[in-house]
């Protein structure tokens, strides 16, 4: 009987033994509010904080690890005009980018600082120090965006060419953490051939960046496809990300086009990748194990 109940013991101790991703369900049903979800922060491995884009309503939504709305916080006093992606810094404040710029026309983009704790709100309003057309030429129409993350008191913006025309180049950009008026510092490039960047985070210790991606086309002329990867990137130097050893892993992909637009580390091993809402299928968000 003893020897029974050691066994018992441990297999209730064994999940506790386990890494947090292997005990992370692999893929998440989202409510159908998140339609058009863009942006992700993961609070812990319980709370994920999304938001919807453009022309959404100006809120953030928490579920937990099983989908289940358990708040959501509407900010009134703002307008979510194209809100692109969601990050936070280690005082508590979310940073909400309303840069998208599809059109490359606009003039008014904007980061809203927000911080639960006290109610706090600002802004952040910028420019692009490489644009001065609005919009340029087809072929340079890459200052649309649609990722960005917090690290060391600066934001780091990663730039979304378009699919079917454009240059095939991300940008990354950077700007102070604080409200005011800026241009933005042009800091890299890298040429992603076929790929768009709809997401970007780092890693906790600051050691990994992940930016998610995806190709969108039709087959045949009318049935629309999609092939969506994140790009892994590490032993980069002084915020040079891009500069860092790259490595590509495929999503797994769905039987209907799927469009993965945000991206979160669940721990340093691990992601989350959010995908918008696609005919009769729910959005979600699966859970992607990086390689070594």
């Amino acid at each position: 009987m003893a020897v029974f109940f050691k066994h018992m013991l441990l297999l209730l101790l064994l999940p506790l033994c386990l890494p947090l991703h292997a005990q992370a369900p692999k893929k998440i049903k989202l409510p159908w509010t998140l339609h058009e979800i863009s942006g992700l922060y993961l609070e812990d491995a319980h709370t994920f904080w999304w938001h919807n884009d453009s022309g959404g309503r100006p809120i953030l939504y928490q579920t937990n690890q099983k989908g289940v709305l358990k708040d959501s916080i509407v900010l009134a006093q703002l307008h979510n005009k194209d809100w692109e992606d969601l990050t936070h810094d280690h005082a508590g404040t979310f940073y909400i980018g309303d840069f998208g710029n599809n059109c490359n026309c606009r003039k008014d983009l904007k980061i809203y600082l927000y911080r639960p704790a006290d109610q706090y709100l600002d802004s952040i309003l910028f420019d692009y120090p490489d644009q001065t057309a609005f919009p340029p030429s087809k072929a340079y129409r890459n200052f649309d965006m649609e990722g960005f993350f917090w690290h060391q008191d600066s934001l780091h913006l990663f730039s979304k060419n378009k699919l079917w025309y454009g240059n095939y180049f991300t940008k990354h950009y950077e700007l102070p953490a604080r409200p005011g008026t800026y241009t933005a510092e042009l800091r890299d490039s890298l040429y992603l051939k076929n790929r768009v960047v709809t997401g970007a985070t780092i890693s906790e210790d600051g050691e990994t960046v992940v930016l998610v991606s995806y190709y969108f086309k039709k087959w045949l002329g009318f049935l629309p496809t999609s092939r969506a990867s994140i790009f892994v990137f590490r032993d980069f130097e002084d915020g040079q990300y891009l500069k860092g050893h790259k490595e590509k892993q495929v999503i797994p992909p769905f039987f209907i086009a799927t469009q993965y637009e945000s991206v979160d580390f669940l721990n340093k091993d691990a992601v989350y990748v959010g995908s918008e809402k696609t005919l009769f299928i729910r959005p979600r968000a699966k859970l992607i194990i990086l390689r070594d």
